[in-house]
């Protein structure tokens, strides 16, 4: 996929002022500071699309950005360590839980998770959730080029080997790098293959 334009449509709290469901979604989470939003600036090749911050929480809204003016890609607020109040913490689960839950056009969540750690009890608790919900997902492991390329598939295969206590088939998983662009293709392929089936109502 090439990406031609990338742009800003709103920011919001409320599933329903979302735009209309009538495109397909994308929408990439993740805990704070997974690297988030330099994935989303890799992979639509702009710079500041999304805010890119060194402090943890820094998205706190529902952010839809049209891609090609031919579907939306959703930045959600992370999971996780931020530092605000409970009460804000509550309110974002919350906002979080109601769009994946009842936006209907949302084809793939992107969970990302950092691939040199072994798989948090959050990201655990998180896709549980989700799988249980059945929500469709696909795991995309950051900040790959951290590792000597030898590793990364050993650390990986960690990852799969954490999931495979609860999931008895695991969601697709893509290695990736905002710094290396790795991973790029793979996600804009993937997107490529769902944006057909939707499309075509499969």
């Amino acid at each position: 996929m090439i990406i031609h334009s990338a742009d800003f449509v709103m920011s919001n709290t409320e599933v329903d002022k979302c735009p209309a469901p009538v495109l397909p979604e994308y929408a990439f989470i993740g805990r704070s500071n997974v690297g988030k939003s330099s994935l989303i600036n890799m992979l639509v090749e702009k710079k500041n699309l999304a805010l890119t911050s060194g402090k943890p929480g820094k998205t706190q809204l529902i952010n839809h950005f049209i891609i090609n003016q031919q579907w939306y890609l959703v930045d959600l607020p992370g999971y996780g360590y931020a530092k605000t109040s409970k009460t804000n913490r509550s309110k974002w689960q919350d906002m979080i839980a109601d769009y994946l839950l009842e936006r209907p056009n949302l084809v793939t969540l992107f969970v990302l998770v950092d691939i040199r750690h072994e798989l948090q009890k959050i990201d655990e608790e998180f896709l549980q959730w989700a799988g249980e919900s059945q929500i469709p997902l696909c795991i995309v492991l950051t900040k790959a080029d951290k590792l000597k390329r030898s590793e990364v598939q050993k650390y990986a295969a960690a990852i799969r080997r954490g999931l495979k206590h609860t999931w008895e088939f695991l969601p697709r998983m893509i290695i990736s790098s905002a710094e290396m662009k790795t991973g790029r293709e793979d996600i804009l392929d993937f997107i490529e293959e769902c944006n057909a089936d939707f499309k075509s109502g499969t």
